[in-house]
């Protein structure tokens, strides 16, 4: 298992800030997603508002000024990044919406030729204009062949290997989690069973422009986060607790939803708008609210609390922000192509894997009406996929063909609803909220080197007496703990 390093205690701690191991583990773990937060976003509210619970919680704990997610930057593999302990590569989901070349449609039988888009967003639900939806609609799940059998394939099926949840309840210990939709059935982990109880109020119900309706969505969140606490449930839950989970969470919303509608200010340091500030606000009440209630129920020394956030949000900067129609990008391949996931990244997939080539050298054509700024593939003209951690379309049918990566700021869309979305690879994307608290932690301390939020996953475990080596995606990738938990 992993413990402290007393090499590294030394050199970046006193020894009774190492201490958060030494009484043994944890008997809970809350992990919570600030969707869209920045680590930069932390600096820049912790001055505005030094008396915050979010200050409160960084005098005891450790912040990671340098974590990035993972890439892409979606929002799916950044929660199953701190879930698994491992990227894309390895999971298997590279994004809520995104073609496979395994799966077959909704309703196919499995028949024709494979490939479909595994779309895991509100289009799953029965009914998605509903706040509770009810749930995933087996009529619109894909299917594949699996041991010689036509099946649906869940959002948890997707997954190649496990999560924290999975072996947290193989444990013995119960577990709960909160998300925008249901389709976060996901972090069950690919046996389906590692969720005591989720809840999954459909975000695609909220006006997406309306920060204080969303606000009071992310409401449903933190009340549910309460009833846990108490070993209760909310209505319209999936599953039942009969004790506090020992590992419970969930995501903010309403951070995202301003970034995306209002963006920051366009001045010096690019401080928050009202409606940026509001959301954080409204998440430091609610971070203090669970404090609050940890500490009522006499569970706050045994509760390790950590914060990060799925994915960041660009352009922070909103003289940056610039959209181009994705066709743009499709047209200008010049070859058939199967799907295109689009966002402030383009995943490509083409119909036929060999006219990659031509594919690449026509975009490289096109790089400025297209705004790209770098082309990953494994094609003359294009950086290798697997250069830089994506894998290979020839070893996985997950993998794009070609993922473009725009200049900061574009975002391949025709919606001008938005001025900033994540999914993309740079840091304003990448570079997020995330630091970790407990009363145990006597020392703050901020670490500013690259970190990533896979090396959350271990955390989780050891946190609660599990080895952190249990997770497939740890040892698949060799993931190391989050510094200050070293071995």
């Amino acid at each position: 298992m992993y413990t402290q390093s007393l090499a590294v205690a030394f050199a970046t701690l006193s020894l009774t800030s190492a201490a958060p191991w030494r009484t043994g583990p944890y008997k809970h773990v809350a992990v919570f997603s600030v969707d869209g937060l920045h680590a930069s976003d932390l600096d820049k509210y912790v001055a505005l508002r030094p008396n915050s619970n979010i200050s409160a919680l960084l005098k005891t704990g450790y912040e990671y000024s340098g974590a990035y997610t993972s890439a892409p930057s979606d929002s799916f593999p950044g929660i199953l990044a701190q879930f698994t302990g491992a990227t894309p590569r390895t999971t298997g989901v590279w994004y809520d919406d995104i073609w496979n070349r395994n799966i077959f449609a909704p309703g196919s039988n499995c028949t024709g030729p494979p490939g479909y888009d595994t779309d895991s967003t509100e289009d799953l639900d029965y009914n998605s204009t509903l706040l509770f939806s009810g749930g995933i609609n087996p009529a619109h799940l894909p299917k594949i062949i699996v041991d010689g059998k036509c099946t649906l394939q869940y959002p948890h099926n997707q997954l190649q290997v496990n999560t924290v949840f999975e072996l947290v309840k193989a444990s013995g210990k119960q577990t709960a989690y909160v998300d925008k939709h249901p389709a976060y059935d996901l972090v069950r982990g690919p046996s389906g069973t590692g969720l005591s109880t989720g809840y999954f109020p459909e975000i695609a119900s909220i006006p997406g422009n309306n920060v204080p309706a969303v606000i009071a969505y992310d409401q449903l969140h933190v009340n549910a986060f309460l009833d846990y606490l108490d070993a209760k449930v909310p209505a319209k839950s999936e599953g039942n607790l009969t004790a506090v989970p020992a590992l419970f969470g969930g995501n903010f919303q309403s951070v995202s939803v301003a970034q995306k509608t209002y963006g920051y200010q366009n001045t010096t340091g690019f401080p928050f708008s009202a409606p940026i500030l509001e959301a954080i606000d409204f998440v430091d009440a609610s971070l203090g609210a669970v404090v609050n209630k940890l500490k009522s129920k006499g569970l706050y020394n045994n509760t390790l609390i950590i914060v990060a956030s799925k994915h960041g949000q660009a352009p922070i900067n909103p003289a940056l922000f610039r959209e181009v129609d994705p066709d743009q990008i499709t047209n200008a391949t010049g070859v058939p192509v199967a799907w295109q996931t689009s966002d402030d990244i383009a995943l490509i997939f083409l119909k036929k894997s060999n006219t990659t080539a031509t594919a690449v050298a026509n975009l490289n054509a096109d790089r400025t009406a297209g705004k790209i700024l770098n082309i990953y593939a494994d094609a003359p003209g294009a950086t290798p996929l697997a250069s830089q951690g994506f894998g290979t379309p020839v070893n996985s049918p997950f993998v794009p063909d070609i993922i473009v990566e725009p200049q900061l700021g574009v975002i391949y869309t025709t919606s001008k609803a938005k001025v900033e979305e994540h999914g993309g690879l740079s840091a304003d994307d990448r570079n997020v909220a995330c630091f970790v608290s407990s009363p145990r932690i006597r020392q703050a301390q901020k670490f500013t080197q690259r970190v990533f939020t896979t090396q959350i996953a271990p955390l989780i475990l050891e946190a609660l007496g599990i080895d952190g080596r249990e997770l497939e995606g740890v040892k698949a990738e060799g993931t190391q703990i989050l510094p200050g938990f070293e071995r």
